[in-house]
């Protein structure tokens, strides 16, 4: 079993907003009930990853860092082993990513992966 730490290395983060803005315009986009994901393949050897949650899904601060605190930890864990390398993806968090369990959220992530037929 992959530490934190290691699974940290394996996959690169999203940052800046043109890159964000590219994977939206040029990517690929499914709606599941926890979260929304979008993809891009990139000239990356790894994939990166990047989260968006608005102030429309909640006003509250505290509930939309929570919200990116877990789908962090779901791109680590799904991610870096679920989906295949070389892509750039967007977790799009949803007011049910809150309350929705880890479990059915790992499942949902999985779901999108296999939609999009990104599946490793």
């Amino acid at each position: 079993m992959q530490t934190l730490r290691e699974k940290m290395e394996l996959i690169g983060r999203l940052k800046k907003r043109p890159e964000f803005l590219h994977v939206a315009k040029n990517g690929k986009r499914w709606v599941s009930k926890g979260l929304i994901l979008q993809a891009v393949p990139n000239d990356l050897k790894h994939s990166r990853f990047g989260l968006t949650i608005t102030k429309k899904v909640y006003k509250q601060a505290v509930k939309r860092n929570r919200i990116r605190r877990r789908l962090r930890g779901l791109a680590y864990d799904i991610l870096t082993t679920h989906a295949k390398s070389g892509y750039d993806f967007v977790l799009i968090g949803k007011t049910e990513t809150l309350e929705r369990p880890y479990s059915d959220l790992q499942k949902d992530l999985k779901w999108c992966l296999k939609k999009l037929e990104i599946n490793a």
